[in-house]
């Protein structure tokens, strides 16, 4: 028989309490957690403390039916019953007049009771994987909500008044309407909003009446075209287009002044407009999965970029306004037409890692030299090694220093139905886990592996590491 733990600081808490063997009515039961016990049915014992019981946890059991003596813990802040079966929410549910927090995420309930409206103090409600189809009008009452998730689910519409609520996080990625709603876009004070994963076509220009939005994903939709009156989002600072139809941004894009990361990767884009360069804030830019022949020589105004990716497009060569762009340490250029790069590159003294792969390149221009904090530069499809080395050697036709090795001339993939090992390059990836990492080890060609007295191959610190000429 598994008995009550107790846990004494601030408050008790309760874990696993499926017996009588603790009593305790002297003392104060604010927490109980019931999570992955393989229960059907709320347990009763917590009913002897429904005068003192603040969070309730009943996360991942059978449960189908909540009972009403439930709705008379009336203390209760924080409801979290996730992955139930869960199929309706009683109108009891109004008692909770104190209820902060609700979980009910992983269930199969269809709609809100209209009388949810009572809960006045609710400020968040996670209803995620659930087949709700509608929201009652009685949640434009709830004037707390702050935070309100809704993935998964089935909604067609949302209340008239919805908006005069004031919201920080808004998710819904499931409208079955290929239009925003109306109601959404007057949610004048929502901070984040998550719409991925639907099949919005469009986005209207209203949406610019959002001007403290700070985070806007759109990724995974079938969005053709970007209103010009998204400038009006002056406040947002990420932007996720990822995975539409656009093929292009409008020049307003450039209003967007505290805009810091920007994702328009897998769309069908021919060219990046020039205003992008006004993005003096932009630390972050994936471009990759379109149809780019080339880049704007305004991206050289990005000093703050950090993370550049242009994979898979047609770039012939890059404008030599690149070499400005100094603060970069990941950038990635992999699947391109690229025939040489331009000596301005030698600038981008902070890069650390370089993607090259699969392009057209006889060789790379002797500033390279003044890279000496490359780390890893990819060349090849099949490429083993994050540093190869380069030798020094004269342009035939300029005679010009150039730098070469073994893998050059790059020459053009014809088997389309090859498989790169560098396909799944994620640059921002490789940069979080390089900073996480102290130490990398390298196998040099010219050096045999130096291996210490356990086998194992030595380990040179990044700071030690010099390219070699």
């Amino acid at each position: 028989v598994q008995c009550l733990e107790m846990t004494t600081k601030r408050k008790l808490i309760g874990r696993l309490v499926p017996c009588r063997c603790f009593r305790g009515e002297e003392e104060v039961i604010s927490v109980l957690d019931y999570s992955h016990c393989s229960l059907q049915q709320v347990p009763k014992e917590i009913f002897s403390f429904e005068r003192t019981l603040e969070e309730l946890y009943l996360d991942a059991n059978q449960i189908e039916e909540l009972p009403k003596q439930l709705f008379n813990c009336q203390a209760l802040k924080k409801l979290s019953m996730p992955d139930n079966d869960l199929s309706n929410l009683p109108p009891a549910l109004a008692s909770l007049v104190n209820l902060k927090e609700l979980d009910i995420s992983k269930n199969g309930i269809q709609e809100f009771p209209d009388n949810i409206k009572c809960c006045k103090g609710l400020s968040v409600v996670e209803a995620s994987v659930n087949p709700i189809t509608k929201l009652p009008d009685g949640f434009t009452q709830l004037l707390n909500l702050t935070q309100l998730f809704l993935n998964d689910a089935f909604l067609e519409y949302l209340p008239a008044n919805f908006g005069s609520l004031f919201f920080y996080v808004f998710m819904i990625d499931s409208f079955i309407d290929k239009e925003l709603p109306e109601a959404l876009e007057q949610i004048h004070n929502l901070k984040e909003l998550w719409l991925d994963n639907n099949s919005l076509q469009s986005i209207p220009g209203s949406i610019g009446k959002l001007r403290q939005l700070r985070y806007l994903d759109l990724a995974k939709n079938r969005i053709e075209t970007l209103d010009m009156e998204i400038s009006g989002c002056e406040a947002l600072e990420d932007l996720l287009l990822s995975s539409n139809m656009l093929q292009h941004l409008p020049d307003s894009i450039g209003m967007l002044k505290k805009l810091t990361t920007l994702k328009v990767d897998d769309n069908q884009l021919t060219s990046l407009p020039n205003t992008i360069g006004s993005l003096s804030f932009l630390e972050e830019l994936d471009c990759s999965c379109n149809e780019l022949e080339s880049l704007p020589p305004t991206i050289g105004y990005l000093h703050s970029l950090r993370t550049f990716a242009a994979d898979e497009n047609f770039l012939t060569e890059l404008p030599r306004e690149i070499g400005n762009c100094k603060n970069v340490t990941v950038m990635s250029l992999r699947s391109n037409k690229l025939e040489f790069l331009p000596d301005e590159i030698g600038q981008m003294t902070k890069l650390r890692v370089l993607n090259l792969s699969d392009n057209r390149l006889k060789n790379l221009p002797f500033t390279f030299t003044k890279l000496k904090d490359l780390a890893a530069l990819w060349l090849s499809d099949n490429q083993s090694k994050a540093l190869i080395p380069l030798q020094t050697e004269a342009h035939p036709e300029t005679k010009q220093k150039v730098l070469t090795n073994y893998m050059f001339p790059q020459q053009p993939r014809h088997d389309e139905d090859y498989q790169s090992d560098s396909d799944s390059f994620n640059p921002t990836l490789w940069e979080e886990q390089r900073q996480q990492r102290m130490t990398v080890a390298f196998d040099f060609e010219d050096k045999k592996e130096e291996e210490d007295n356990s086998g194992k191959v030595k380990v040179m610190s990044i700071r030690d590491l010099k390219l070699t000429i």
